[in-house]
């Protein structure tokens, strides 16, 4: 049986208090991830969209709804089955400062109880295609910015994951090196093929990385409009000259423009 997608349906979630009001986070979210495509989804801060993330990763359990991890046997029949491989980038860039580059990369390998020959093989490939090559024996201290979060990056990919998070993956770097990052990943995940689903207030990071976009609305989070990103690939910078790329984001700002200054309100 193959991958086929992550799909939502009806999932709402609600924050529980002893002092306060409950809080809506999500309301009837119905959505779809498929399989082997980028979907980025994109709303105001507040939105619930981190925490849709963390529902679909299960660390956290929706107040209703469903999640459904469907997948195909190549003749037409498909089927709910156990979660696929799954791996997440975070924002902060959560490295132990007391192990290597090679050894963060390879922490999650070590849990697995694979053995030490082998991760650090894996690690080294992962390293490679994050151009961190020379870099293996250094700490995170050592590191800029950029490079900590190209850690993260391989430390996600060498899992060799169905379905890769990434929430904010880019949001503490500065502007230049969040650009080229955002270059660098768009190669791998065309040369990987993979599943990604990728949290991002970034208009123009949504489009250029991804081939759906989920817009979702102010607090709390529905799902306003699902985009298809016609560009295509491989994808550079000089993407954003692209006049249907202008055309997406204007669509997008449009759609996301009352729903900000709604969640300003909140």
């Amino acid at each position: 049986m193959q991958f086929q997608s992550i799909s939502i349906e009806g999932l709402s979630h609600r924050f529980l208090s002893r002092t306060r009001p409950p809080t809506t986070a999500l309301t009837d979210v119905t959505c779809t991830f498929p399989a082997g495509k980028v979907t980025a989804i994109v709303g105001p801060s507040g939105c619930g969209k981190s925490t849709l993330l963390l529902i679909m990763r299960g660390l956290m359990k929706a107040s209703q709804g469903e999640i459904r991890f469907l997948y195909g046997d190549g003749a037409g029949r498909v089927t709910a089955g156990a979660p696929p491989r799954m791996s997440t980038v975070w924002q902060s860039f959560n490295l132990l400062p007391w192990r290597t580059v090679a050894d963060n990369v390879s922490f999650g390998l070590e849990l697995q109880g694979m053995a030490k020959a082998e991760r650090l093989d894996k690690a080294m490939e992962a390293i490679r295609l994050v151009e961190l090559s020379g870099f293996e024996n250094h700490y995170p201290g050592q590191l800029s910015g950029g490079m900590k979060q190209r850690v993260g990056l391989a430390r996600g990919m060498v899992m060799a994951p169905d379905v890769l998070f990434l929430d904010e993956p880019f949001g503490a770097l500065d502007a230049q090196t969040r650009l080229y990052l955002q270059e660098q990943l768009s190669t791998l995940v065309e040369k990987s093929a993979k599943t990604v689903v990728l949290i991002t207030h970034s208009i123009e990071e949504a489009i250029f990385l991804a081939d759906h976009v989920i817009v979702m609305t102010a607090r709390p989070g529905r799902i306003a409009a699902s985009l298809e990103v016609d560009l295509p690939r491989p994808r550079g910078v000089d993407i954003q000259h692209d006049k249907r790329f202008g055309e997406l984001f204007s669509e997008i700002y449009g759609l996301l423009r009352d729903e900000v200054r709604k969640s300003m309100l909140n």
